[in-house]
C-alpha cells in the first residue's frame, strides 16, 4: 500500500526496532526501502539477508540527496518518510488510510503523532518515556500505553513520519540540496507544497510513532538552515509557521483580495535578514562547502 522510505547512518540496533515495528504493527502490506549512508557497522549486511530493497552511499550524503535518491525506487505512489530511530505503534498505518479517504486530492501532506520521552515544549508531540535507546526501550509499556492520550487529528505541520504522493515529491523537487545535509530542509519542503496549491498539512492522531530522537543529527555539523531558508524565501521559517500555515487552512486557501494568487508573502524581517546574510556571507553555497558530501563515481549502490 505505501513505500515505506528509512535513511541510516551506522544505527543499525535502532534500524532493526524500526523495521520490526512496521512489520509487526501494519495492518496492510508495504514495501520497505533503506539508504544506507555508509553501512559499515553491518547494516549492510542486515538489509541485504533480510531481503529488504536498498540503497547505499559509500559515506553520509545527508538526507536530502539519501532522501531524494530512495524514493526513486519506490513502486507505490504514497511514500512515508520516517526516521530509523522510530518505532510504529499498532494502527499506525490504518489511521493513514482513513486520513487519505477523506481528501480528494494527492496534493496533500500527511504526518504521524510522535511519542517522545520529552517534547521540548512542543505540544504537537505526546510526552511518554518507554526508553532512550533499543537497549532500554519498554516495549510492553509502549504496546499498553501509546493510545492513552486521546487526541485527535490536528490541523497543521509536524516533521516526521511525513506520507506524501511520489507524483509531488517529484513536481517540488523533493528536498532541496541546498539545505544539506538536512537542517531546515522540512520547512523548506512545507513551502515548496504550499507554493504547488497543497492546503491540506495534517497531523494524524491515531498514526503514532515513538521516536528516541536526534540520534543521527546530533552526529553531524549542522547547516545553518534558518539563513537558507530566509535567503531563499524572504521570510522566517517563525513567520511561516505562525503567519501562513494557519492561514492556509481557511476555507478560501489563505486567499485574501491584497493576495489572491499567492500563498505566502515576502516579510520586512526576511527582506533585512536578506540583506544581512548577503552582505556577511556566502548562502547557500557556503553551507554546501561545509560538509563533506559528495562521494566519487561509482560509489553509489543499490539492491533487493
Amino acid at each position: 500500500m505505501f513505500s515505506i522510505v528509512i535513511p541510516s547512518w551506522n544505527n543499525l540496533p535502532y534500524l532493526k526496532l524500526c523495521v520490526e515495528s512496521v512489520r509487526k504493527h501494519s495492518r496492510f502490506e508495504h514495501e520497505i526501502l533503506v539508504h544506507l549512508n555508509d553501512g559499515s557497522d553491518g547494516s549492510l549486511e542486515w538489509v541485504k539477508a533480510q531481503g529488504i530493497k536498498y540503497t547505499q552511499s559509500a559515506k553520509n550524503v545527508g538526507v536530502c540527496l539519501a532522501l531524494n535518491h530512495v524514493v526513486v525506487q519506490a513502486a507505490h505512489d504514497w511514500v512515508l518518510f520516517m526516521n530509523d530511530d522510530m518505532v510504529a505503534a499498532p494502527g499506525w498505518d490504518t489511521a493513514f488510510a482513513d486520513a487519505l479517504k477523506t481528501v480528494d486530492t494527492d496534493l496533500a501532506l500527511f504526518f504521524g503523532t510522535l511519542i517522545q520521552p520529552e517534547n521540548g515544549g512542543n505540544d504537537i508531540i505526546i510526552k511518554q518515556d518507554f526508553g532512550t535507546s533499543p537497549e532500554t526501550f519498554d516495549e510492553a509499556g509502549f504496546l499498553q500505553n501509546f493510545s492513552r492520550d486521546g487526541r485527535g487529528d490536528k490541523d497543521g505541520a509536524g516533521g516526521q513520519p511525513t506520507l506524501f504522493h511520489k507524483k509531488w515529491w517529484n513536481m517540488v523537487g523533493g528536498y532541496s540540496l541546498e539545505f544539506s545535509p538536512g537542517m531546515s530542509s522540512d520547512d523548506d519542503l512545507l513551502m515548496k507544497f504550499c507554493v504547488a496549491g497543497c492546503r491540506t498539512f495534517r497531523i494524524v492522531g491515531a498514526s503514532r510513532f515513538y521516536h528516541f530522537g536526534c540520534k543521527s543529527t546530533g552526529r553531524i555539523k549542522h547547516n545553518l538552515g534558518g539563513r537558507i531558508f530566509v535567503m531563499k524565501w524572504g521570510i522566517t521559517q517563525i513567520e511561516f509557521h505562525r503567519r501562513y500555515l494557519p492561514s492556509l487552512r481557511k476555507p478560501d486557501g489563505g486567499k485574501t483580495a491584497s493576495n489572491p494568487h499567492n500563498c505566502v508573502r515576502g516579510t520586512w524581517l526576511g527582506k533585512l535578514r536578506r540583506v544581512g546574510y548577503a552582505l556577511r556571507y556566502n548562502y547557500p553555497l557556503e553551507g554546501i562547502e561545509a560538509w563533506d558530501a559528495l562521494p566519487g563515481s561509482g560509489e553509489w549502490t543499490q539492491g533487493n
